[in-house]
């Protein structure tokens, strides 16, 4: 039976959307839980450019995501720290001192989710993104498969 928690807003749902036999009481919908860690402005740009453009420097993911400004990548960078996705490395020994940002395995473990929404703008949306319009498998445009989520994965 799905779980109701009233808020100031109403009620809300927290059950999966077709419950298992199993009886899970979930805090929140796990979607909206994924969304409120990716979906702030910049947070899946930045994603996308460390993942797919080996990007680790401010300067970098600044100059290459549309529209970003210094105080916004910097407020972005210090919150996908915070929820564990990234890991800063400052190398003090360096002058002027470097600074670096790493995908954590919690943020490497989004790129299948990244993929996936590149895949369906290639094929869905083909018109927005490709300037002859004609749609293209992620592969062809990506040269390697699509990531794979292990869901299944043991955690220890």
């Amino acid at each position: 039976m799905p779980t109701n928690r009233g808020t100031s807003a109403g009620t809300i749902n927290t059950s999966p959307l077709n419950p298992s036999s199993n009886d899970v009481d979930m805090k929140c919908c796990p979607i909206n839980n994924t969304f409120k860690i990716i979906g702030k402005k910049f947070t899946v740009l930045i994603l996308r450019n460390m993942i797919n453009g080996k990007q680790s420097r401010f300067n970098q993911l600044l100059n290459s995501i549309e529209d970003s400004n210094p105080k916004t990548l910097s407020a972005r960078l210090r919150e996908m720290e915070k929820a564990g996705l990234i890991k800063r490395k400052v190398f003090s020994n360096e002058k002027p001192v470097r600074i670096e940002y790493y995908l954590t395995e919690k943020g490497s473990a989004l790129q299948p989710i990244l993929d996936i929404m590149a895949a369906y703008s290639m094929k869905y949306c083909s018109k927005d993104v490709f300037r002859d319009a004609k749609p293209r498998q992620f592969d062809k445009v990506y040269r390697r498969d699509i990531a794979v989520l292990e869901v299944n994965k043991p955690f220890i």
